[in-house]
């Protein structure tokens, strides 16, 4: 049921496209993402793992301060372990980087605070499907060094169907879903935002549980964007 409300509020937002004037533009930027490991949806910040995100977005004005913004982006999300310092006689660490398309829509409220500049904060759904990523490794025991990768692998999970078909251990969902909260400033037809990336599915192949809100996404994202047009 979740996720469809986050696909019918996406589709809501994607049909105003037809009724606005438009301006569309790029972002990209810094992804510090993470998945969550207790039961109650915290991470470690020991965890956390340096990605990127870019794309395309656009700006729906509904009103001189409300505006949609849908966008599609390709971005790295995952998370790490590692155990001991590089050097040490005894040292690991795994880094799992699942990488999506992604898809929001926020809904953005504009505080005009001079001439042609703009604060901004936001709300909206993402989903997101995955199609790409790395697992790393790298260790040493006893002054012995060894490092491997493998492709991340996917089941064939959607909104459209019920259970993971083609689950395996080894594999990760294909759909993600989750919510956005962004703040920013617009500054002509610049952007730079801040944004957190709420994933409400769990991300590994078979984890169905909902006792425990272990193995979700969460992302921050540091933007800067461009808007071809005209100010508003």
């Amino acid at each position: 049921m979740t996720k469809r409300i986050v696909l019918l509020c996406m589709a809501t937002g994607l049909s105003v496209a037809a009724m606005a004037q438009v301006r569309v533009g790029v972002k990209g930027g810094w992804n510090i993402a993470n998945v969550t490991n207790t039961n109650s949806g915290g991470t470690d910040n020991s965890r956390a793992l340096n990605s990127f995100h870019v794309g395309a977005i656009a700006d729906l004005p509904l009103s001189e301060i409300i505006s949609i913004q849908p966008g599609v982006f390709y971005t790295g999300k995952g998370t790490k372990v590692e155990r001991g310092e590089p050097g040490d006689v005894a040292y690991f660490k795994s880094t799992t980087n699942p990488q999506y398309i992604e898809i929001p829509v926020n809904f953005v409220g504009k505080i005009p605070v001079g001439q042609d500049t703009r604060l901004f904060l936001g709300v909206g759904p993402y989903a997101a499907f995955g199609v790409a990523g790395k697992n790393k490794y790298e260790t040493t025991i006893a002054g012995v060094h060894s490092n491997g990768e493998s492709s991340i692998k996917w089941d064939d999970d959607t909104p459209l169907n019920s259970g993971d078909p083609n689950q395996g251990y080894d594999k990760y969902k294909r759909f993600d879903y989750g919510g956005n909260i962004l703040a920013g400033v617009e500054f002509g037809n610049f952007l730079l935002s801040a944004q957190y990336g709420m994933g409400f599915g769990k991300i590994y192949s078979g984890t169905d549980d909902s006792r425990d809100d272990k193995s979700k996404n969460r992302v921050w994202s540091f933007s800067v964007g461009y808007l071809f047009g005209g100010t508003r």
